[in-house]
């Protein structure tokens, strides 16, 4: 079975900067692309960044110019760096493999890992 493995949150004043790192274990099928996304109290998961396994990147509106998404194809992973950040990025941030489906992105898996929380606070 598929597990991801999130890592690298915490606690942040406003401004800071954080890298986010997830690890596909389990052997994965060929990966067409993976994602963050995250979660805040209250509020509904959302999408936040991808990346396809070609590099093509994607980015959710306030995000942009803000966060970095990469991947490691060899070693299933993907991280996030985040600069500038905000008090509305605090969130729980989980990562999953993606299919697109013509018209948006995906989850393929329908179970999240434990994630890593993101505080962002002075």
């Amino acid at each position: 079975q598929v597990q991801f493995v999130e890592s690298g949150g915490g606690l942040v004043q406003p401004g800071g900067s954080l890298r986010l790192s997830c690890a596909a274990s389990g052997n994965p099928f060929t990966i067409y692309a993976m994602g963050w996304y995250r979660q805040a109290p209250g509020k509904q998961r959302e999408l936040v960044a991808s990346i396809t396994s070609g590099g093509t990147t994607k980015y959710e509106d306030s995000v942009k110019g803000r966060f970095t998404i990469s991947i490691d194809n060899a070693k299933n992973t993907v991280y996030l760096q985040m600069n500038s950040l905000k008090p509305d990025d605090t969130a729980v941030y989980y990562c999953n493999i993606l299919n697109f489906n013509g018209m948006a992105y995906r989850p393929v898996y329908d179970y999240w890992g434990q994630g890593t929380q993101v505080t962002v606070s002075s």
